[in-house]
């Protein structure tokens, strides 16, 4: 669309599907939620789990809390978009609502650790965005889990121990931040939405723009 008395152009775009992953208590939630807050044209993709709720959560808005059978419903119907296993509960992401908003241009967040990021990414490769998102230090996530007060001494254990593991599929992901400083880790994402919105391949608008743009011809 060209600009008609200096009113703004719009350039149709599809949606990008964010991904941000991390060891749990470093910092992904966070600045999922102030991403989430700050930019409205990003939506979050709420996953469904087989975990129980925490009693800060609510269901439909932090997650879909279902049980296992309606889990592997979803699973074997090719509902779901990618799942996981992690710790012990089953999680995915329904695939209707995000290639919905994605088509209407809207950005999808997707809270989700690596193996879901991976799956995302042999699914719909070029719709991808996946950042990591790294601790300063063992011992600062350690405190950060405990500052959490969510779980017992026992998941902490468990969650520091996977942390390892899952540390190790940094190499994986387009994007990694350090989040030593959590305004600074924030800014780090957004500069990267950003950068990804305007990339070529996601704005099929702009081939009408431009040809629009040659086809005009200036008043002299």
């Amino acid at each position: 669309m060209v600009p008609v008395n200096n009113s703004p152009v719009t350039i149709a775009r599809r949606g990008l599907m964010l991904v941000i992953s991390s060891p749990s208590g470093a910092g992904k939630s966070t600045i999922a939620r102030n991403l989430l807050d700050k930019d409205k044209n990003i939506g979050l993709s709420v996953s469904v789990t087989t975990r129980p709720r925490r009693q800060s959560e609510i269901d439909g808005i932090h997650y879909h809390f279902i049980s296992k059978r309606d889990f592997e419903r979803l699973r074997d119907s090719d509902a779901l978009l990618e799942w996981a296993e992690v710790h012990g509960n089953f999680y995915g992401t329904p695939r209707g609502p995000v290639e919905d908003a994605m088509a209407a241009g809207r950005d999808m967040l997707f809270d989700i650790d690596w193996q879901g990021a991976e799956q995302l990414q042999d699914k719909m490769k070029a719709d991808v965005v996946s950042i990591f998102i790294l601790p300063p230090t063992m011992t600062e996530l350690q405190s950060r889990l405990h500052r959490r007060a969510e779980d017992t001494e026992e998941v902490i254990k468990t969650r520091l121990l996977n942390s390892r593991a899952e540390i190790e599929h940094w190499r994986d992901y387009d994007y990694v931040i350090l989040n030593d400083d959590l305004q600074a880790a924030f800014e780090a994402v957004e500069a990267i939405v950003k950068a990804e919105r305007v990339r070529r391949d996601r704005r099929h608008g702009m081939f009408d723009f431009v040809r629009a743009l040659l086809e005009e011809e200036p008043k002299l």
